[in-house]
């Protein structure tokens, strides 16, 4: 099975709150001076690919969308996690583009990668949780698409999928091609790589290809959506200290509360 995993650079979601800060004129994350790594749900979805590769053998190639400047090492983690090798579509308006745009990049990059039979992708991203890439990258490629798949088993040319829904799970049968957005589970935490691997990762090819060599429609590429304004939430804190001993402040706390109708 060849299966394309869709990865994108973010800004580590771990960083303190402090850490954050929104660029004005963009209005959009600033990522100059932090670290950055593989979106969490992306990891998700790479595991998938590598168990479905070990289980049946196969090719799996990750692809991403940004700066070549500053695609960093996260990336080569996807290589040493058993990945065999890399497209990077070098696109300096890559982390600023919304996802209908980079659903359309994505889809012509893999019509030039070739034939494909999965793509995955995380189901959504760490830092601008539209959602959407996936169901519209299956459309542009005439796949068939579910989204917030869990678990995923190949059988006979077809995939029997868990998808999470709001009453438990749905199980369904996706024929080939076809796209599917990963949620993380219990079954696809991202594998740890070893040594050996790390060392043959830098051996993998990486491809590099500019953003202007993608033939997607210029009906593709416009904005259906314009963000407008990105704030930061303003949060205010205040405390009250209760004296006294501890049934004294046990009292207080309780008649603070029914001031505050609370309870």
């Amino acid at each position: 099975m060849d299966i394309i995993v869709c990865l994108k650079q973010v800004v580590d979601p771990e960083l303190p709150q402090t850490e954050f800060a929104i660029e004005p004129a963009t209005g959009r994350q600033v990522r100059e001076g932090r670290p950055l790594v593989i979106s969490t749900y992306d990891e998700n979805a790479l595991e998938v690919a590598l168990q479905l590769k070990d289980r049946g053998g196969g090719k799996v190639t990750v692809l991403t969308l940004g700066p070549q400047a500053v695609i960093s090492d996260a990336f080569r983690l996807a290589l040493a996690m058993g990945a065999d090798e890399m497209v990077v579509v070098d696109d300096p308006r890559g982390p600023d583009r919304l996802g209908g745009e980079k659903a359309a990049i994505l889809a012509a990059a893999i019509r030039r990668i070739g034939r494909f039979d999965l793509v995955l992708t995380g189901c959504e991203s760490a830092d601008w949780t539209e959602r959407v890439v996936a169901p519209v990258l299956a459309e542009a490629l005439s796949a068939a698409c579910v989204t917030f798949v869990s678990r995923v088993e190949a059988a006979d040319g077809t995939l029997m999928v868990r998808r999470m829904a709001d009453e438990g799970f749905h199980r369904v049968e996706v024929r080939l091609p076809a796209v599917l957005s990963v949620a993380s589970d219990e079954s696809n935490r991202p594998r740890l790589p070893k040594l050996k691997d790390i060392l043959a990762a830098k051996r993998k090819p990486v491809h590099v290809w500019p953003v202007a060599d993608m033939p997607a429609a210029p009906g593709d590429l416009a904005a259906g959506v314009e963000v407008r304004e990105v704030v930061i939430p303003q949060r205010t804190t205040r405390c009250e200290f209760l004296e006294g001993e501890s049934a004294e402040q046990a009292a207080a706390l309780a008649q603070r509360l029914r001031d505050l109708k609370l309870l």
